[in-house]
């Protein structure tokens, strides 16, 4: 029997094995072994529930699936570490993404993989298909696009819609930085933290942990610091004018300094000595994959606590601890959007689930710990009652 804890090398066999066909597949929720099963489930008896919904549009909640179903949305220009790929190559990924749905949320959902990157085109097909999916999950769409495409499809949809590379990400962060600081007896808003990378995942960290009360946010890009700089696009210029409190300037080096929390989410290696110029007892996230800015062993020599994105690592900071949760717990609550309270809500459940286990190697839950999405799903829909954005 496999343990949870397993971590054996997986072979290039396994894998292509593990995909051929497909991982999805679409199951009958009512058995059809007779004449009566096909009256009721066909015709003739289906045109009573089409006639009913005809004369009643809010009928389909309760006798079709769309009420409950996620669409998870991509046009692969930013897919895992692999960059542009297109839609069809992506479509491995979004597969993925539904059984993650299903399993750890009890949620159906679909992937929709669209052969264009316009904004404006993605936004008028999922208006189109609005009423066959109950949420949008959008996944793996390359930034600065990704904050236009949900912004409008926000406003254009009366749906829970969610970026999750960048709101999962920055949720379950949250809750590792909470986490880690229960641990260490330290509190958020005393501390600054680094983020290296100012890309979707980036940007919504440093949106969250300025919601969530942080000291101070230190963000840079491949230039460096981006406060005080020119040429900004419109979200790095939003958040040079709310972060950098200190007032730094230059690169890596000069933003570690003192630094309480290192968050990487860039894709670039750094200098291990830089570490050693952070805060006493520092912590340090190295969440790029499948290779962390720094091996997690190093970073260990100068951190308190750290953590990465990969599962054989301790603390993995994974999204699948936040979606499933968030949007079964929307969708429970009937929610009309995702809002910053609900997404505060579900960090701060996920901390209480492992708040009775937690040390410097479990600063989160594991990824498995069936506990998690029903707790995350039952304080979202508490935070969607408490906004007045529940059904």
């Amino acid at each position: 029997m496999e343990r949870e804890d397993d971590h054996s090398p997986v072979s290039d066999d396994e894998i292509f094995a593990g995909h051929e066909g497909g991982k999805l597949a679409v199951a009958a929720t009512r058995p059809i072994s007779r004449p009566r099963d096909l009256s009721v489930a066909y015709t003739p008896g289906v045109a009573k529930v089409s006639r009913a919904i005809a004369e009643d549009a809010a009928l389909a909640q309760r006798y079709t699936w769309a009420d409950r179903l996620v669409v998870v949305v991509s046009d692969g220009t930013a897919v895992l570490g692999l960059g542009d790929i297109g839609a069809s190559a992506s479509l491995p990924v979004m597969e993925g993404k539904s059984v993650l749905f299903k399993t750890f949320g009890g949620l159906d959902s679909i992937p929709l993989v669209l052969d264009t990157t316009d904004v404006d085109e993605i936004v008028e097909t999922l208006v189109r298909l609005r009423p066959s999916f109950g949420a949008v999950n959008l996944e793996d769409i390359s930034a600065p696009r990704c904050f236009e495409l949900e912004d409008k499809l926000k406003a254009a949809l009366d749906c829970p819609v969610m970026h999750d590379d960048q709101h999962g990400t920055a949720i379950v962060t949250l809750a590792a930085l909470r986490g880690a600081n229960l641990v260490l007896g330290k509190d958020i808003a005393d501390q600054r933290v680094v983020i290296s990378g100012a890309g979707a995942a980036g940007v919504a960290c440093a949106r969250i942990l300025q919601e969530a009360g942080i000291g101070d946010v230190t963000l840079l890009d491949s230039k460096g610091i981006v406060s005080g700089r020119a040429g900004l696009n419109p979200v790095k210029e939003q958040l040079a004018g709310t972060t950098n409190k200190a007032g730094l300037t230059g690169g890596l080096a000069d933003a570690l300094r003192g630094a309480d929390v290192f968050l990487g989410l860039s894709g670039a290696t750094i200098d291990e000595s830089l570490l050693g110029t952070m805060a006493d007892d520092a912590i340090v996230f190295a969440l790029s994959n499948p290779d962390p800015e720094v091996h997690p062993a190093v970073a260990a020599r100068y951190a308190a606590i750290v953590a990465t994105g990969r599962s054989d690592f301790p603390n993995q900071i994974n999204n699948v601890l936040a979606f499933p949760g968030v949007f079964r717990g929307a969708l429970d609550a009937g929610a009309r959007a995702i809002t910053e309270n609900m997404k505060l809500a579900a960090a701060d459940a996920i901390v209480a689930v492992a708040q009775d286990d937690l040390g410097p190697d479990r600063i989160v839950p594991s990824p498995l710990d069936p506990r998690v999405a029903p707790e995350v799903a039952a304080a979202v829909a508490k935070a969607a009652v408490e906004d007045g954005v529940a059904g």
